[in-house]
């Protein structure tokens, strides 16, 4: 019998992130990407014209991450090793697609670190850039708000299939644009 991270990287995890709006030859940031469960599937659709940029500050994550884009011939994920810093290392309008997922929540951000990290966001982000958040930890009405305060435009939020702490799960994913 799969795991539900086996089950998530097989059966589930390409269809949620095409959902959420990742396609063929973005840029995306997959911040706070831990163990690479967003990060893998993302550079399957982004495809060989893309890139993904897997950002963490746990270096054991991102030698996992690195390890499974290995066993699965991906060459378009660069990571990005971070000591907590919210300055990210990236050029102004860079990117497509931001994901932040079970990352925004107050053991990890103050109200003024967010809008710190939200400010950075607005900056790598590409007109009309994605940015998608999976609010596990917070109140998506808080989040919302907070988003709109930092000049993101809500676009939708979706009921999807997540995987948490190496368990499924149903939950939403808000979608914000720039």
């Amino acid at each position: 019998m799969k795991s539900d991270s086996e089950r998530w990287l097989k059966e589930i995890s390409e269809k949620v992130m095409k959902e959420a709006g990742i396609r063929k030859g973005q840029i995306v940031l997959d911040f706070g990407c831990g163990s690479g469960f967003y990060t893998i599937p993302a550079a399957k659709i982004v495809g060989s014209k893309g890139k993904v940029y897997a950002l963490d500050k746990d270096k054991n994550s991102l030698h996992e991450v690195m390890q499974q884009a290995k066993t699965q011939y991906l060459k378009n994920i660069e990571i990005i090793k971070t000591q907590g810093e919210l300055k990210l290392p990236l050029e102004d309008e860079s990117v497509d697609v931001t994901l932040l997922y079970d990352v925004l929540h107050s053991y990890y951000f103050t109200p003024g670190s967010r809008k710190e990290l939200c400010d950075e966001i607005h900056r790598i982000s590409k007109p009309n850039a994605l940015i998608s958040v999976f609010p596990k930890h917070m109140d998506s009405e808080v989040l919302s708000n907070e988003m709109k305060k930092a000049n993101f435009h809500f676009e939708k939020k979706s009921l999807v299939t997540l995987l948490h702490y190496y368990t499924l799960e149903h939950n939403y994913i808000l979608n914000f644009r720039v």
